[in-house]
């Protein structure tokens, strides 16, 4: 029988005592000088020993040797223990500077802040922990304005990576999105994306901002939203959904953006895309069906006659005191803010005698403001612009269904019906004073019910194409009452057992309607379809003018330089919440570097 032979390429263990050696992950590292060998071999090991370290250990014995290789074993493992502890600091350094510039981005803060956070930083520990002053500081955090600037663009990079990955989960996806110019008039159209996975989880996010420099025609507007699909690299067969502001460049049929995706769907044949008008837009829209402008309009020459000059405004607000008004001001109204008009409505009705004897005082004339018609009109525009502000605010904020929305307009739609016929019955409190005031026949109930119901009307006519949708939210919101032969073939058999299923229909009614997809089992593979579909729906653009919002506090008259790239990192940063940059990766890839301020901080 042949020997075995033995593998030389596999380190002996009494190469250490022979040759002073050790393994540090599978590799021989010479415990001396901390050089290695390139192949695993005795031959190499030896001659390295040999040639560099013989003479100096030459005298000593197996003993001695074996004693040796302990000591320099110990020192070796205590500077790789430093380093380690130096390689974690490092990295804790870094990780803070990106944390600093996410809270400045977050807070539309210039990015030379990090600079006064820095110095506030050393004034702290100056007083609260001198001591560690230098270990806390270690002149590592780097928060110059550059940087932050840097970091700022890296933190919206990987939040874009990690959108990237998750898009490739999304079984259905839609879109949401508007237009609008910044300070220094550049078209920025803002896209945002709202995925569903295979587990029937909604992923929220902005998928791009892109600065249009040019025109913002349809085919513009297309071109952009068309390279983040193709960036992201999401099929268009899983687009489902395209909520716009009502443009004529973003819905027109031929030329703007939803014909053009409509079109390119087609072409990819893909499945019928869903375009909705923004639900809030077409809420705010509503109201102008009430015909009541002149009423508005006198109530904010009167709120401007009285903030325009500032001595008008002390000396009213002056006025208000020394009566012991229950309300100290009138608050200001502007167009773009919708849900101030009813406040400001509110308002001068209920310092209607106060606001006459005021302007009086002032050498005006109040015939207007005092005629028993203008006041009652005042009053019922005051209580139905309220009621409006109501439905506005449950209409916004994030993440809502669209079942939910739609709920919401088809139950105001159902008040205004009642309200038409019990106009001074608890539901319009402003009418009810004034009926009081100048008795009940006089108030024009009759009218008035004529505008409630114009108002019903053009919400009927508004919400048409989210009621042609109503059969397909049944399918999400009232699934175990559904009828089943209205329901669309594929779905009728699935709808049978799952009607049929009293676990099911338990955990229904505990979780919700938004909720119960998640719980859709696999065996019923239509139903979680069309659920993901359903969940993916904008119901509005409300993000893409939250957006609107934060970008024109970050780019303002006094920060107008603010580049393109820097402005869509700093808002995908600020409108992230489904997401959140992985600051632990981020930071194991970078090194410390220590900024100038912190050289005047030592």
């Amino acid at each position: 029988m042949a020997k075995r032979k033995i593998d030389n390429r596999t380190f002996q263990d009494r190469w250490e005592a022979n040759y002073l050696f050790t393994t540090i992950k599978d590799k021989p590292v010479c415990l001396v000088c901390g050089a290695g060998v390139a192949v695993i071999k005795e031959y190499n090991i030896r001659r390295h020993y040999e040639t560099k370290h013989y003479e100096k250990y030459k005298d000593l014995d197996l003993k001695q040797k074996l004693k040796k290789v302990e000591e320099m074993k110990r020192s070796l493992v205590s500077r790789q223990t430093l380093f380690t502890k130096a390689k974690s600091k490092s990295e804790a350094a870094v990780k803070a500077s990106f944390i600093v510039a996410a809270e400045i981005a977050k807070s539309a803060r210039p990015f030379n802040e990090g600079e006064f956070v820095k110095k506030c930083m050393v004034k702290v520990c100056d007083i609260v922990c001198p001591d560690k002053k230098q270990e806390f500081l270690s002149k590592n955090v780097s928060l110059s304005r550059n940087t932050m600037a840097e970091r700022v663009c890296e933190l919206s990079t990987n939040l874009h990576e990690k959108l990237i990955k998750k898009g490739k989960d999304f079984i259905a996806y839609s879109l949401a999105v508007d237009e609008s110019s910044d300070t220094s008039d550049t078209a920025q159209l803002s896209i945002f994306i709202r995925g569903v996975d295979s587990s029937l989880c909604v992923t929220e996010e902005l998928l791009g901002l892109k600065s249009v420099h040019g025109t913002t025609t349809g085919k513009d507007i297309f071109e952009e939203v068309s390279k983040c699909i193709t960036e992201m690299s999401l099929p268009w067969d899983k687009l489902v959904g395209l909520t716009t502001d009502g443009a004529p460049a973003m819905c027109g049929q031929k030329s703007g953006l939803v014909g053009r995706i409509q079109e390119k769907m087609r072409e990819e044949d893909a499945g019928k895309l869903t375009v909705y008008h923004c639900i809030i837009h077409q809420e705010a829209l509503c109201g102008k069906a009430l015909q009541m402008e002149h009423v508005m309009s006198s109530i904010k020459g009167v709120v401007n006659f009285i903030r325009a000059k500032g001595l008008n405004h002390r000396q009213f607000k002056s006025f208000l005191e020394e009566l012991d008004s229950e309300y100290r001001d009138v608050p200001y109204h502007t167009e773009v803010r919708w849900l101030s008009r009813g406040k400001v409505l509110n308002r001068c009705f209920e310092l209607r005698e106060e606001i006459c004897q005021f302007i009086e005082n002032k050498g005006k004339d109040t015939t207007e403001l005092r005629d028993e018609k203008f006041l009652c009109e005042l009053a019922f525009l005051s209580d139905i612009v309220s009621h409006l502000d109501v439905l506005n605010l449950q209409l916004q904020g994030r993440g809502h269904v669209i079942t939910d929305m739609y709920a919401a307009v088809k139950a105001f739609k159902t008040k205004l019906r009642l309200w038409k016929t019990q106009m001074l019955q608890g539901h319009f409190p402003c009418c009810q004073t004034m009926a009081a005031q100048i008795s009940p026949d006089a108030l024009p109930s009759a009218q008035f019910a004529e505008k409630i119901n114009a108002l019903s009307v053009e919400f009927s006519r508004r919400f048409a194409d989210f009621e042609a949708q109503k059969g397909r939210f049944e399918l999400l919101s009232n699934l175990f009452a559904i009828d089943v032969e209205s329901a669309p073939t594929s779905l009728q058999m699935e709808l049978i057992e799952l009607q049929c299923n009293d676990m099911l229909k338990s955990k229904y009614d505990s979780v919700g309607a938004a909720q119960f997809p998640c719980f859709l089992p696999d065996t019923m593979p239509q139903l979680r379809t069309q659920a993901a579909q359903m969940l993916s729906m904008f119901g509005s653009t409300y993000l893409c003018e939250q957006l609107f919002s934060m970008m024109k506090v970050n780019k303002t008259p006094h920060r107008s330089r603010l580049t393109d790239e820097h402005l869509h990192s700093v808002l995908r940063l600020s409108s992230a919440q489904s997401l959140t940059p992985d600051l632990d990766e981020l930071a194991s890839k970078k090194r410390c570097q220590v900024s100038g301020l912190d050289q005047c901080a030592e």
